[in-house]
């Protein structure tokens, strides 16, 4: 399925809910009902100025947990997802941190959401949870036990990480793709809010030989016009936020900006005659993989 089919474009615009302390999380506030209506307005904030697609995640959970979430997390996910859900025609994703991709890959299923991101699909990442190893192997074989198309968009050297092997983007990209079998892959810089390299980007996008690449953090007004050169699409956040600060939430001022911004340079490029990403691929060629 390509991209033009899921967002009805073929360089989407992805935003971002991040949820308020869900239970058992430790600053869970003990209201889901102020879990959901904000989840609401940040959703409908974000549709209204125009983004092609919604990714869902349990940002405000901190400190994470490394692999499985508590029930009630899973359980109230699923509720807000629904609720979203009523309010938009979008496409919706979930990323249920911080790598519990099962948990995500069930909940979309049952709600017909359509993508996950994963943060580590393939190799060991040391991170402040402590070593996080990839588990595809288990996570592509239950994706068919369900029988379900939910698209796994995986991060390649994630953020907030360090890979214990050697860190070479080109070796991670490829295994990602074709040993993890991602149906798109994300590129970030080291952090939340810091944006990868156009460097970067043009290596991973040239390893990924036609699969999409994401900018996956660090995306603003300022920068997604040179960003975009060697990138299929992007998940924004921080920069759609009140103050740009990641604390608050979502400013429709800002998201409008931003995706005007962003479609200036994506029409420019559909109507370019080379149609190419960094010189590698064309945008009327770009896949997922089934």
């Amino acid at each position: 399925m390509d991209l033009y089919q899921l967002f009805k474009t073929q360089t989407p615009i992805i935003g971002v809910v991040h949820l308020l302390p869900l239970p058992t999380s430790p600053r869970w506030g003990g209201s889901l009902k102020a879990v959901i209506d904000r989840a609401e307005r940040e959703a409908a904030a974000l549709a209204s100025g125009g983004v092609d697609g919604i990714i869902v995640e349990n940002f405000f959970d901190a400190p994470f947990t490394k692999n499985q979430v508590d029930p009630a997390v899973v359980s109230a996910i699923t509720v807000v997802v629904q609720r979203i859900q009523n309010l938009v025609t979008q496409p919706i994703g979930l990323n249920v941190l911080r790598n519990d991709a099962k948990s995500a890959m069930a909940i979309a299923s049952c709600v017909h959401a359509q993508f996950i991101r994963v943060n580590v699909l393939t190799g060991v990442m040391a991170t402040d949870q402590g070593l996080i190893e990839g588990e595809a192997h288990q996570l592509l074989r239950y994706r068919r036990e369900l029988g379900s198309d939910v698209k796994i968009i995986a991060d390649v050297l994630v953020k907030h990480a360090r890979p214990l092997s050697s860190p070479n983007l080109t070796v991670a990209v490829k295994d990602t793709i074709e040993r993890g079998l991602a149906d798109a892959v994300i590129l970030s810089g080291w952090a939340t809010g810091s944006p990868p390299s156009l460097e970067d980007l043009e290596l991973a996008s040239a390893a990924a030989d036609g699969t999409p690449v994401f900018i996956g953090s660090g995306a603003s007004v300022d920068n997604i016009a040179t960003l975009m050169q060697a990138a299929d699409g992007v998940i924004v956040s921080s920069s759609l936020k009140r103050q740009g600060r990641i604390e608050q939430t979502i400013d429709p001022n800002r998201v409008a900006t931003f995706v005007e911004a962003a479609r200036i340079i994506r029409n420019s490029s559909n109507n370019s005659s080379s149609n190419s990403k960094g010189g590698k691929k064309s945008t009327s060629s770009v896949k997922l993989h089934s």
